[in-house]
Order: structure tokens, then sequence, then C-alpha cells
């Protein structure tokens, strides 16, 4: 498996920390292939924006641009991004588009940003539903030179990743990393699009009962993507999603936006990546959102355990853990319970399983021990009012719970467990938290749950399930935590043509760089956009800036040509934008 040192240049004291499951999912970022063109749409969108917030955003962002050393000129690199941010307690990897949102969040809980190597292309220079550079770096890194945000994005993170999904939000994920991937690709088709679009509107429609992943997705989103701060009537943007996006950063004050004071019930509302979003919500301060986080945090399983959290592990078919009151933890995929009067007397896993405790693997009990699965009885024995975890030396003896002795124990709820004890394992406290028998039976009235045959027989000890959550309880207990998608971010092919038009981007740029502008040069690089790219409008926007009462004839002809051009309705306020800029500087 590739380490972390093969994908970043510059590690630093946040990076090292990363566990080695999250490492497949970093990327090299791709800077060579960023073209001028690329260039120029990061310098458009970040001016622009950067003109535009300093009004409208928290006053955060703005300090946060300079303490993060993202500026208004280039691309930023992630090597010079993590030789900043570490001085504030993060760091950024590239990574290929989406990924999946409980190895997303695991990231943020090691404070690290996740950035999409990619950028938005020109097409899509108002807002992407792609995650880019733009929305990411531009976005996301600024905000969290806030040490109160930066903490509330931690504990997100740091609770999210524990939060279990269903197969509908595994579905949802590839379906909306499809299509987000498709929509920035120029060289999709329309009828890719409109499949991928259609089938994520149809699973948006048959969701069914959100899980505690969809969920935090939906706090996630309305806070750190699309939030407010400040007052009802007044509000600022902190979200990324609002940061990033010309159009919305704008169209988001407006009247039409419902504000909504954000609370818990934010978790219930969907949204819609394809579309501006109809309403936000607003918080008074950053200290509300982790009143909000524990407030929900108290509603998911990892808190509450019990029944209903091994219910939820079934149903996502996916690897998780429950922690018994003991502290063992069992950690695989769970298929089977067994339950009276709604408490669960028996779990059953069926895939490779690992025994821990705080976290850590129980010797002697990882996925080789357990191959096949693991199953124990919860709770008292019948007719006994002191669980077997409580009970002192003598009163083990007393029910014939020592080594080297056949015994019988019989569950409330009927489950009977007979064979020798071959040992026991104990906490630091002394409490026993697994019996091993061999010879053992483990039955439910007339259902066997394990044979003799079998081998020997490992017993958890607990009264009951306190937690239940995503994931493993010891991360280096599995090879593989998560699956990386099939579904691969396209690299953009370009025409020659394309690729004479980014060469003319760069000379333009290297005009503006040397400070040195040959206005002949920049007259026939006018000309040829005007006959070979006729609908080009932010090179133009870049040599109108360079010749701006300098050259009066050469920058008359190019404000006429953009005055055609923002015409085209999907031009016009980008032009209009664009000319302000120019103008004001």
């Amino acid at each position: 498996m590739p380490t972390i040192k093969d994908y970043i240049i510059i590690l630093n004291s946040v990076t090292e920390k990363l566990p080695k499951h999250l490492h497949k999912f970093i990327v090299q970022q791709p800077y060579e292939d960023y073209t001028a063109q690329n260039q120029a749409v990061w310098r458009y969108v970040m001016r622009l924006n950067v003109n535009v917030l300093k009004q409208i955003a928290h006053k955060s962002y703005l300090s946060g641009l300079k303490k993060t050393g993202i500026n208004e000129e280039d691309i930023p690199k992630m090597e010079g991004m993590n030789r900043i941010l570490k001085d504030i307690g993060w760091a950024a990897v590239a990574v290929d588009g989406f990924i999946p949102p409980n190895a997303f969040m695991e990231f943020q809980a090691y404070n690290v940003l996740v950035i999409s190597s990619e950028i938005r292309t020109i097409d899509h220079i108002n807002y992407t539903p792609a995650p880019d550079i733009i929305h990411e770096a531009a976005g996301h890194a600024p905000i969290i030179a806030n040490p109160e945000y930066s903490e509330y994005l931690r504990r997100l993170g740091e609770i999210g990743c524990k939060a279990i999904s269903s197969p509908k939000d595994d579905e949802m994920y590839e379906a909306i990393r499809l299509l987000s991937i498709l929509k920035e690709n120029p060289n999709s088709t329309k009828a890719e699009i409109l499949e991928a679009t259609n089938a994520v509107n149809a699973l948006q429609e048959d969701m069914g009962p959100l899980s505690e992943m969809a969920k935090i997705r939906n706090l996630h989103w309305w806070t750190v993507e699309y939030g407010l701060i400040g007052t009802l009537d007044n509000p600022k943007l902190y979200g990324a999603g609002l940061l990033s996006s010309i159009e919305e950063s704008q169209l988001c004050l407006k009247d039409d936006v419902k504000k909504i004071p954000y609370s818990i019930e934010a978790a219930e509302v969907n949204f819609d990546i394809t579309t501006t979003q109809p309403q936000l919500f607003v918080i008074p301060n950053f200290a509300s959102l982790s009143f909000v986080l524990e407030k929900f945090a108290n509603t998911m399983a990892i808190r509450k355990g019990g029944l209903e959290g091994l219910k939820k592990l079934i149903v996502s078919k996916k690897l998780g853990t429950i922690e018994l009151s003991t502290g063992i933890q069992v950690s695989g995929i769970f298929n089977k319970f067994l339950d009276t009067n709604n408490t669960s007397i028996y779990f059953q896993t069926n895939s490779p399983t690992a025994l821990s405790v705080k976290g850590t693997e129980l010797i002697g009990h990882g996925t080789k021990h357990h191959p096949s699965g693991f199953g124990s009885p919860v709770g008292k024995l019948e007719g006994i009012n002191i669980a077997i975890e409580d009970m002192s030396p003598k009163d083990l003896e007393v029910y014939g719970i020592v080594e080297g002795k056949t015994t019988s124990l019989t569950f409330e709820g009927g489950i009977k467990v007979k064979g020798k004890i071959i040992t026991g394992k104990r906490d630091l406290q002394g409490k026993i938290i697994l019996i091993t028998f061999k010879n053992c039976k483990v039955t439910h009235f007339e259902s066997v749950l394990f044979d003799p045959s079998w081998g020997v027989y490992d017993m958890a000890i607990g009264k009951n399930i306190c937690s239940a959550f995503a994931g493993p309880a010891d991360s280096n207990s599995f090879q593989d935590i998560y699956t990386i998608s099939d579904t691969k971010t396209a690299k953009i092919t370009y025409t020659d043509s394309e690729k004479h038009l980014h060469q003319l981007y760069e000379t333009v740029k290297n005009h503006r760089i040397q400070n040195t502008a040959d206005f002949d040069a920049l007259a026939e690089i006018f000309k040829e956009v005007q006959t070979s790219f006729p609908s080009e409008w932010l090179i133009l926007l870049e040599l109108y800036e360079l010749v701006y009462n300098k050259d009066l004839s050469l920058m008359n002809g190019i404000y006429e040509q953009l005055l055609k051009l923002k015409q085209n309705k999907h031009f016009t306020k980008l032009i209009a934008d664009g000319l302000d800029l120019i103008i004001k500087k």
C-alpha cells in the first residue's frame, strides 16, 4: 500500500497522524495539468469574490485568507498551504473529487482538509456541483483560522465518521459522484448528464427514513457548506459553498431565500447539490454550532447503543462496532440479533470480526481468530440480579464461572451456554470482559447458535449494548475499511485549438506578471481571439485589464467586443462584474 509520503511533498505534524486506511484517497496535486485558462478562472473568481465578500462575509474570511497563504493570483500549491496551515493545527491533502462520507469526516477529525485537485471549467465558473479547489481551498480553508469554528469542524468530523449509513446513502454517494464528474467534464455528452441527473433525482425521492449519516450530512451542508452567521435580518456568509460561488454568494442574501434560525431540526432538511438553495440557516455565533452538534450526537447510536443501534448496523450492511457495558468492543458486519421485550439478548456478525477494548484490539482476538463471524449473548443470567461483570470472585465460584469447570449458564431471554471454561480476560479494574469455552454449545430454546464442532467459543461479557457506531474500534484490525469508487474523474482532453487558446492565456498572463505589456502583441492576440474564439470572454477581460487607460484604441476595441458578448445572458453578469473590478482597480 502506498504511504502518505508518496503523495505529499512536505509533511507536517498533522498529516503524519493520519491512519493508513485513509492514505489511499490521497492523490498528487496535478499542478502541471492546470492550464493558463484554469489559472485565469481561479484569478477571476477569487478577485470577484474577495471584492464582494469583504462586505458580506464573516470577518474571519479575509483574515483567514492571509493566514492560510491563499492569494488571488494563482491556484495554491498543496505543499505551500501545508507550510502555513500547520501553524493553526491543520493540513490539506488532495483527493479525487467526492470521497465516501465517513472517510471525508474522518479526515476532518484529524484536522485535515480534503481538497479536490480539480478546478471548475470556465463553463461552470459561477457554480459547480463538483468539489473543486476553489470551493475547498478558498471556501473552507480561510474560516478554519477561526479557533471556535475550527474546533466545531474537528468535532463534526469526529462524530460524523462514526455515523451509521444505509445502503441508500452509498447509492446516492456514487450517483452524485458520477453526476458531478460528468457535469464538470466538457467532454461529457448531454445524454450522459441527463441519465446521471435522472438517477440522482430518482434516488432523492426514494431514500426512505434518513440514516444517521444522512442527517449529519444535512447538518454539515447547512453549516460548513451553506451556513450564515449573525442575525436573520443581517447575516454574514461563512459556508464554503457560498464563499466559493459567485452566483450564490450574491443571491443568498436576497429576501426570496428564506432565512431560518439554525437548530437540530436542520438535520431533517435535505439538500440538492444541483441547484441553488431555497432556504438557509443562520447561527448567532460559532459557539452555537457545537451546541447543536452535541444535541444531535445525543440522538446517535454511538451514545445511545441498545437494540436500535444494533439494528442500524444490521441495516447498513457495513463494518461497524458495538460496545458492551464492560467496555469490550466487537467490530464486524452485523447480520443477526435476538431480542425480548425490545432488548437485545444476542448478536451475531457474519464477517471477519475483531474484539477490542478502548480502541485497541485484544491480543489473540483479531480477524484471523474470528474469520467467519462472532456471536454472544447480552444481559444477565436468569434469576440472578447481579450481572457477571459485577460478580466478586466468590460470586463467580458460587455460580460455577471458574476456569477448568464445565458449567451451564442460562441468560434472560433463553440463551443457554454450556461448556468447559478454559480461561477469561479481565480489564484493568479486574472485571471479566471475555470467557472462553471448549466443548461448548450455545442454544436459544431449540435453535443452535454455536456447536462444539466449530471449535472454542468466546463469549463477550456485558449486560447491555451501550454504544454502536460505524467503522472498527481499532482501525489496524482491518485492511480495507473504505472502498474507493470505481468512477474516476476523467482527465479532460483538449483539442489543438483549445490548447492554442490556453497558450494565448499564458502569453497574456506573462505580460501581466512582467508588467511590460507589448500593445502590438496584445492587439494580435485580440484579433486572433475575435476570429478563432468569438465566444471567449475571460481572456478579453484579461486583455482589457492590461490596456485599460494605456492604449485607448485597443481598449475601446476590446470593450466593444465585450459589449457584444455581454448580450448573451450567460455572460452578462460575468462580464459586467469583471469590468467593474478593472475600473475600480
